[in-house]
């Protein structure tokens, strides 16, 4: 049986370790994302592995970008066995800044892309009993004014992961939501340039004010990520459904 798996936002950071882990476990890889020479580099790595790498350069803001991705997955591999949700980069704004562009762009890419995606994608998953994961953040469970749009997007993905969970349980559909903390991926890194640049700190020191004030050992890798998604994916955690999985390093100090 040649499992399929259906990653977004595979070019880079969570998404392209994720497609990368899973390649031990699937033997089909779908590559969603707008970046195709990065898409192909993620590709090229997953090929190494002996496992199939499709990949597909979508914008999953589009209403219609989902139903490609689906169709152009079972025309070549024929299942889909997983979706990971994991593209979206919500601005990191303050709340009195954001403007309704930036609030529905962010919204569209992170929710509605993750939303279409996994609907488009629910028969094929009802048939081979599959998994969904939706990827939120753990600032969902603490909202700050200057990651506004941020925490708002994050929580509403954990609570459309568990409504899709629900109706899993019914049809047969394992249903989770992640949520990482501080990883230092490509785009926390481009966060942390611009904003050492407005303090007028370097990027080494914002790195470590941001441990400090987190009250963290560290920054998380994006492998570590992954390896959390392979196991929502394995069937030891088959049984694991309508669960919000906080791993942040102890950023997050509420129960």
């Amino acid at each position: 049986m040649n499992k399929t798996a259906i990653v977004t936002g595979a070019s880079a950071g969570i998404g392209a370790a994720t497609a990368i882990r899973l390649a031990k476990d699937f033997q089909n890889i779908v590559l969603v994302a707008r970046r195709q020479a990065e898409l192909q580099a993620t590709a090229t790595t997953i090929g190494a592995t002996g496992a199939n790498a499709l990949v597909l350069p979508a914008d999953l803001r589009q209403p219609d970008a989902a139903e490609a991705v689906v169709a152009q997955t079972i025309l070549r591999f024929g299942r889909i066995d997983a979706v990971v949700n994991i593209a979206g980069a919500v601005p990191q704004i303050h709340l009195f800044d954001m403007t309704d562009e930036q609030w529905n762009d962010g919204a569209e890419m992170k929710l509605h892309g993750a939303r279409r995606l996994t609907i488009k994608a629910w028969p094929h998953l009802k048939e081979t009993k599959g998994s969904v994961i939706f990827t939120s953040g753990n600032s969902a469970q603490e909202p700050k004014p200057g990651f506004a749009a941020v925490a708002t997007i994050n929580a509403a993905i954990v609570a459309l992961a568990k409504t899709f969970s629900e109706q899993g349980i019914i049809d047969g559909i394992q249903v989770n939501s992640v949520l990482p903390g501080p990883v230092m991926s490509n785009r926390r890194i481009s966060f942390l340039q611009k904003w050492s640049a407005a303090n007028n700190m370097t990027p080494e020191e914002a790195k470590t004010q941001f441990l400090n004030t987190s009250h963290i050992e560290r920054y998380g890798q994006p492998e570590e990520i992954a390896e959390l998604m392979a196991f929502l994916l394995s069937p030891q955690a088959k049984w694991l459904t309508g669960a919000a999985i906080r791993m942040d390093g102890g950023e997050i100090k509420t129960v």
